[in-house]
This record gives structure tokens, sequence and C-alpha cells, in this order.
């Protein structure tokens, strides 16, 4: 059995409440936006991730970025996990990430996370996104038992239980 039903259909256009902003699958053309984003980020995206993921390493290159985008987008279609773009409505900038990934842990069925960019820490856009990703995990994904990391279980408990199988 797969993580996801195979009738499953992936949202492709998510409005964030109150805000002009919306998520979708972020594709390997967004690297022009997306590099800024990580590296300008980058300091406190790998106070977050880097423990578990070692990413965005210091010298990541605007090349391995976007070899990263390729990889994410030939997941996302194949239905391996989920990397949705925070955007402007004119898609010009990306403003944050949600990660939507098969359990890597024992006890969830989903394991997902976020961030946004360092200038919308703290912002009323950082509680809109964080409102909603949670709503829209329970009304749009197949989950029973999904696991918001670094929200509900602090990363370093996450990385302390057994692994899946």
């Amino acid at each position: 059995m797969t993580w996801l039903p195979d009738d499953f259909v992936h949202p492709v256009h998510v409005p964030v409440p109150d805000t002009a902003l919306h998520l979708r699958p972020i594709r390997e053309a967004d690297t022009p936006i997306d590099y800024p984003a990580v590296m300008g980020s980058r300091e406190r995206l790998w106070q977050i991730f880097g423990p578990a993921w070692a990413w965005p390493s210091e010298t990541m290159t605007y090349e391995q970025d976007r070899v990263d985008l390729l990889r994410h987008e030939r997941e996302i279609a194949a239905h391996q996990s989920f990397n949705y773009a925070l955007l402007d409505e004119g898609e010009t900038a990306i403003l944050g990430c949600v990660y939507i990934d098969p359990p890597e842990r024992a006890g969830s069925d989903g394991e997902v996370s976020w961030w946004v960019v360092d200038d919308l820490v703290g912002s009323e856009v950082e509680a809109a996104v964080d409102a909603l990703v949670p709503l829209w995990i329970a009304a749009d994904w197949p989950f029973r038992q999904p696991r918001y990391l670094g929200r509900d279980i602090a990363w370093q408990d996450w990385l302390a239980l057994p692994r899946v199988s």
C-alpha cells in the first residue's frame, strides 16, 4: 500500500485566507525566485531543517537548488512527496514553502512542515499560513494522523522516534 490512495488528486492552487498569497506545487522553473528566498533565510532555515535534512547548506549553489527543485517537481508528479511554494499573486517571489511527506518516523501517516522567509517571521502572513496549513491538510489530504514537524512535535523528539521500516 502506498502512502496516498491511487485516486488522490493533489491540490494545485491553495489561496491563503486574508492575503494575496497562494500555495502551488514548486517547479524547477521557480529556481530564480526560490534561491534568493532560501539563501536569504538560510541561517534560520538551517536551525530548523539542518539537523534532520542537512538543508540548506551554507554553500548551496544556484545549480544545486535547481536540481533540488527538479527532484521535488518529479516527486510531486509521482506523488512521492510534495513541496508547495508560498507565492505572491504574480508569482514573482517565493515567500516560504510547505512540505508534505510520507512518514519517515513511526506514528503518523504524513509529515508536514513549513517556513516563511525571514522578513515574514512574526507577521500576519506567517500567522495566516500557520492557521491555514493544518486546516488545509485536514480538508484536502487523506491523512488520519498527520504530524506537524516543529509544531506538534519538536524536531529533536521526531528524530528520536523509530524510523518507519
